[in-house]
């Protein structure tokens, strides 16, 4: 299928999004309508997977005939037998006369069984007889009768998780699963979030005859950010709150005000209390990122700045020493040791610590300063700030060891992070995925590269 015709079908269904995976999904939704195909459609809660079940239905020969959407989960264990099947009178309390299932009555259309996974085990059998056979059998009936209905499955599921745990059939399961389709998260969608939120928002004004509103940059860029738990569902109901809330605003929503109606969520130069001391189980792993960064540039452009007056002031050393003392005593006391010898030909010596005497292990070499102060002598390290000036040392390149030390601790941090999630949730790696906020597909990989051991 070409772009012009997966635009069109775009239209035709109301999908809005340019998103590599959305228009694959589309394009297989397309190919396999001609077929009578068994569909799995697979995808989280408020993805928009009945969309592509109409997409299916609309475009195949099956068009003229009926379509029922049908929620396993919504109906009772005791009744949904009944419900997709029918009955005979008198097969159950209460069942006063004959009634014909879903599958009886959209003989020659489509069903459409959302949340298949929550489908009760007696039912799945029932229901691989009809994928089988064309066969089912009325509740309290002896008869077996024939239909023709095409299924189309959903599910939020991982149900190879549940074919393991005895909760859904492994034979229904590939039975199935003849045709994958996957509905991506909003989260993984890009700018196709900022494209819908416009379109409720527009939808939402002239509903209720009121001024469409815009966002600034950066509150562009903090929607585009969320995780969207919810999904289309969850940005729906965000756009019409603040549709109402912000009505009278007359300028465009800003980041501080969207956050406002963003869910246990902060922008990320605000929030990430992750290593400030303040305990946070709400973290992701762009909370982390920014927070590690941040923290990096902050020291280096400290280092930059004590460098800098150091080789521009060599006599008054010791009082500039004396005003950057806290840059010092934030080194953390079990850092790693740092040999001499791990940081290039040339450099012998470190910065000393203020009360006079010298650190066991030093913990960060000497940041050259930036070309922006022009040209300097070779740096000069002390021993102690009383005594004399010991004789010169060049610092060659080092540059290229503080990123390989601020990568490390970028690294180590993430791996922290992920240990911490794991044990919090014993190991399980989706709920672990869940609460640093990436895939659990991510997770695994991230397990595989720092070596972590689940045991």
């Amino acid at each position: 299928m070409n772009q012009q015709e997966i635009q069109s079908v775009k239209q035709r269904f109301g999908i809005i999004g340019n998103a590599p995976a959305l228009n694959y999904a589309i394009n297989v939704a397309m190919q396999v309508a001609a077929t009578d195909l068994t569909v799995l459609i697979t995808g989280e809660s408020g993805s928009g997977k009945e969309s592509f079940s109409k997409i299916i239905h609309s475009l195949s020969a099956r068009k003229h005939g009926q379509f029922i959407a049908i929620n396993c989960g919504a109906i009772p264990e005791g009744t949904i037998d009944s419900e997709l099947f029918g009955h005979e009178k008198g097969s159950f309390t209460g069942a006063v006369d004959s009634r014909k299932g879903y599958f009886e009555t959209t003989n020659g259309g489509t069903i459409f069984l959302d949340e298949i996974g929550e489908m009760p085990v007696g039912t799945q059998a029932r229901l691989l007889r009809v994928l089988e056979n064309g066969e089912f059998i009325r509740v309290g009936s002896s008869k077996t009768q024939k239909t023709d209905v095409r299924v189309v499955a959903a599910t939020n599921v991982n149900l190879m998780d549940a074919v393991e745990k005895g909760k859904f059939r492994e034979d229904l399961y590939y039975r199935l699963n003849t045709v994958p389709i996957f509905v991506p998260p909003l989260r993984e969608r890009g700018t196709d979030i900022e494209l819908l939120f416009r379109k409720f928002t527009t939808d939402f004004a002239e509903r209720y005859r009121i001024k469409p509103l815009q966002l600034t940059e950066g509150a562009k860029q903090t929607l585009i950010g969320f995780p969207f738990p919810g999904n289309i569902r969850q940005l729906k109901n965000i756009a019409e709150q603040i549709s109402i809330l912000e009505s009278e605003q007359n300028k465009p929503i800003d980041t501080d005000t969207l956050a406002k109606y963003l869910p246990q969520w902060q922008a990320p130069t605000q929030s990430l209390a992750l290593f400030s001391g303040t305990h946070n189980d709400n973290f992701s792993e762009r909370e982390l990122l920014y927070k590690v960064l941040f923290d990096m540039r902050r020291d280096v452009n400290d280092l930059k700045k004590l460098v800098r007056d150091v080789l521009g002031n060599e006599h008054d050393s010791r009082q500039i020493l004396s005003n950057h003392k806290d840059l010092f005593d934030s080194i953390a006391p079990d850092a790693e040791p740092r040999q001499p010898s791990d940081m290039g030909t040339g450099v012998t010596r470190f910065l000393p610590a203020l009360n006079g005497s010298r650190p066991e292990t030093p913990t960060r070499p000497a940041v050259p300063p930036s070309e922006n102060y022009g040209h300097h002598p070779p740096v000069q390290l002390f021993d102690e700030v009383d005594g004399d000036i010991n004789e010169v040392t060049e610092v060659e390149d080092v540059t290229h060891e503080t990123e390989e030390d601020d990568s490390l601790s970028l690294e180590r941090q993430e791996k922290e992070m992920i240990l911490k999630a794991l044990r919090r949730n014993n190991n399980k790696r989706k709920y672990a995925a869940q609460a640093l906020g990436i895939s659990e597909r991510t997770l695994y990989r991230k397990i595989k590269q720092y070596e972590i051991d689940e045991e």
